[in-house]
């Protein structure tokens, strides 16, 4: 365990520059008396490593001083090549680049560690989309990766879900999400989400935009997945569910004389609760919001009335 934290250090120093006690710390989730003993085991062994004192003081290595030790474990090496995602990697266009650098990374590894990653690259694959998703095709992707990295302003013809549907934007593009085999833009003025395969038509300016100080796209994908989901269900229905029907989000009210729980249930539109309602068939009863009530029970009544006169024509 001390071992593979002096590691961590050697490495966090070589990667970041100057760090302090308690960001090494918090860093490796240890305390900062575990970290100035660590520190001095370095020291002990020959490690050009020095300590600044002050306000702006920390450890940091002597310039120049590179290690060549990795430090990867069996489970570390497993993981890397676990997480390769050729398939994102090809849309962005570096599908080439992670080859060579999964075939560089595997010559560099020590025989066993190399036989980890072997196993663990013939045995699982990684597929995120799911069953009966269609992919969507995104032309513009690379384009859009490009003006990412390069912080340069995109012109597009966006087209959305409400009226006018396609509309011109200018866009800052901060950073790229992929979620369900999906990819989102993140970008300014806001941040707000735009889905790549939705761009119409694309024009880089070559105007260069100054990314906000401080931006974290894993923080700010996080912040819209929770404002989306808020927004999503934010009405909800009543309903009486037949014994053993398990609906996501319930909050159950009582259970009725007749076994069937009366619950309240979160839901994103009557249209939508609808059809999510009707899979259920005759295990579920809507009692509110009245307007679902009467769709539910419309649409009961035509489906009756067509199986009806089926039954009826067939019968003749």
């Amino acid at each position: 365990m001390k071992a593979g934290r002096l590691v961590s250090i050697l490495l966090l120093l070589q990667t970041r520059g100057r760090m302090t006690a308690a960001q090494l710390a918090e860093e490796l989730e240890v305390s900062v008396r575990t970290v100035y003993r660590d520190v001095e085991a370095l020291s002990a062994a020959g490690v050009p490593l020095y300590g600044d004192a002050g306000h702006d003081g920390g450890y940091r290595l002597l310039d120049g001083y590179r290690t060549r030790l990795t430090g990867l474990t069996a489970h570390e090496a497993e993981a890397l090549f676990l997480a390769g995602a050729p398939g994102p990697a090809a849309e962005l266009g570096l599908g080439p680049v992670l080859a060579a650098a999964q075939l560089k990374v595997r010559a560099a590894l020590p025989a066993e560690l190399r036989a980890h990653a072997d196993r663990i690259s013939g045995r699982f694959h990684l597929d995120a989309p799911g069953w009966y998703a269609q992919a969507e095709e995104a032309p513009y992707l690379p384009q859009v990766a490009e003006a990412v990295w390069n912080s340069r302003v995109l012109r597009v013809l966006y087209r959305r879900w409400a009226e006018p549907t396609d509309v011109e934007r200018r866009l800052e593009p901060y950073g790229l999400v992929l979620k369900a085999g999906r990819w989102y833009l993140v970008a300014g003025p806001g941040p707000r989400t735009f889905r790549v395969d939705q761009i119409l038509e694309l024009s880089c300016s070559g105007e260069e935009f100054v990314r906000p100080e401080g931006f974290d796209l894993a923080a700010c994908w996080t912040a819209y997945q929770r404002d989306f989901h808020d927004r999503l269900h934010r009405d909800q229905a009543l309903v009486r569910t037949a014994p053993g029907v398990r609906l996501p989000g319930a909050v159950a009210d009582r259970v009725d004389s007749d076994g069937w729980t009366v619950a309240r249930v979160p839901i994103e539109s009557v249209g939508h609760a609808q059809g999510e309602f009707l899979r259920l068939g005759a295990d579920i009863e809507v009692l509110e919001p009245p307007e679902l009530r009467e769709r539910m029970a419309r649409t009961v009544a035509e489906l009756a009335e067509r199986y009806g006169n089926r039954a009826s024509r067939g019968g003749d």
